[in-house]
């Protein structure tokens, strides 16, 4: 692993959706306004309990929120709250689980979650909070929840992931079924013209439309706007939206013409197709998936030069301006990234990286390299491993087509058997926690009372 891989990454978004989706019932325990304190304990759960107020505010979380859904009486409220128990005892494993880990969330990360879902909403965190006050919540109980949550999540990733094997077996059966060749098959969005046929035309008649659809097709080629002529000369029922047929896979294609575009570049015209109602006219508009993915990748070099007990920050710095100094004299990059260069990954390659798409790297080098021309060299720059400078050597854009297959046939397979481990997991836990229920909880509890 090369010591400047980003080693860090933001909170998926996903948990965030997954929050708003909870909506009212997610924020019970924390974030809802908070009744008369209610100490009595449902029950132990290894070294934890779970509160009597904690089960009435999820229960009115998820009260109020079938209430919105208009289906107040969907649950039967008892089973509704034998659910919610269970869940806070689970709850309650994993959070002891993820401090026996070492798994904490910081407020850096915390509050990026926070923001990310104000903004969700189209809204600042100042108007989060506003809106979270007009609705009788707290803010500080919102983020907790929050906390709660990510850390929830992380400590799950952190056990399931190891749990979760994918072979190169898995990826070619996968990669060969006809559900994958479905859900990966590419997107076309097509134009349509017709110039309709009468029927019992003479065959006098129908070589006038079919010169008349050729001369069209010449002035699409040469540039005349589809769009334009779509309304104009277009008899199908999509004329007045210049043609357009959306965005539709292979299979949802016209049948006249679907064959015929699938190997076909955006901007292409088609010659003209003949059936039964006339002459058709078809242009690929755009086109998107897996084989129309490319990368751009650099090919760079560098030196990294990291602070130590006898070497400074400052003096690292100097190190490094100096290097791209005697670099630019003349002196050999590679022979001074094999003396000087601490990256181990790299220094005895004399800094050579490969080629890249940077996605690896963390913030401040991708910057770097991507601010730097070709065949040039960086200025100093200092990321969290220390400075460095590199050279662009080439770019290029490349087919990752394969590649963006296997990479969403491996996102697939693993989403699949996470949730498969992680059900294995859970019910592990539960069955070795020690867990005795003391109170039974009824509705007539919601009140407080």
């Amino acid at each position: 692993m090369r010591s400047f891989v980003d080693r860090g990454s933001s909170p998926p978004l996903s948990l965030v959706f997954r929050l708003a989706a909870f909506g009212a019932m997610a924020l019970g325990t924390a974030a809802l306004a908070s009744p008369e304190p209610v100490d009595r304990i449902v029950a132990i759960v290894n070294d934890d309990v779970v509160l009597a107020s904690e089960v009435v505010e999820r229960y009115e979380g998820a009260m109020q929120r079938l209430r919105e859904e208009g289906q107040p009486d969907l649950i039967p409220k008892e089973a509704l709250i034998e659910q919610i128990v269970e869940r806070l005892i689970l709850e309650s494993i994993q959070l002891q689980e993820a401090e026996t880990r070492g798994v904490v969330v910081d407020d850096e990360t915390l509050t990026r979650a926070v923001t990310e879902y104000a903004q969700q909403g189209g809204m600042t965190i100042d108007q989060f909070i506003a809106a979270l006050d007009g609705e009788g919540l707290s803010y500080r109980g919102f983020r907790d929840t929050v906390r709660r949550q990510l850390t929830l999540d992380r400590v799950q990733r952190e056990v399931v992931n190891r749990r979760v094997y994918i072979t190169e077996q898995d990826l070619t059966e996968l990669l060969a079924s006809p559900f994958f060749a479905e859900q990966l098959s590419d997107e076309y969005r097509l134009g349509h013209i017709l110039l309709p046929v009468a029927s019992g035309a003479t065959q006098s008649q129908m070589d006038a439309v079919r010169r008349q659809a050729e001369a069209l097709v010449a002035e699409l080629r040469g540039g005349a706007d589809f769009a334009a002529a779509a309304v104009e000369h277009s008899s199908a029922s999509t004329a007045l939206e210049g043609g357009d047929l959306g965005w539709r896979r292979a299979n949802r294609l016209p049948s006249l013409f679907a064959e015929a575009v699938l190997d076909l570049a955006p901007g292409t015209v088609l010659d003209p197709m003949q059936n039964a109602s006339g002459f058709h006219i078809a242009k690929v508009l755009d086109r998107r998936g897996a084989s129309q993915q490319t990368a751009n990748e650099t090919l760079l070099r560098h030196i990294l030069v990291e602070p130590s007990a006898i070497l400074s920050d400052a003096e690292a710095e100097a190190l490094v301006a100096d290097l791209r100094s005697r670099i630019g004299a003349g002196e050999d990059f590679g022979d001074l990234a094999m003396e000087y260069s601490d990256d181990p990954g790299s220094a005895l390659a004399g800094g050579d990286l490969g080629w890249t798409t940077g996605a690896e790297f963390v913030p401040e080098f991708r910057q770097a390299m991507a601010a730097t021309a070709t065949g040039e060299l960086s200025e100093p720059f200092q990321s969290e491993f220390g400075w460095h400078v590199l050279e662009v050597l080439d770019r290029r854009e490349q087919d990752a087509s394969e590649e963006a297959r296997r990479d969403y046939a491996t996102r697939v397979l693993h989403a699949q058997r996470f949730d498969e481990r992680l059900e294995e997991w859970l019910t592990e836990i539960r069955d070795e926690a020690f867990v005795d229920q003391r109170l039974a909880i009824t509705p007539e509890d919601e009140s407080g009372n």
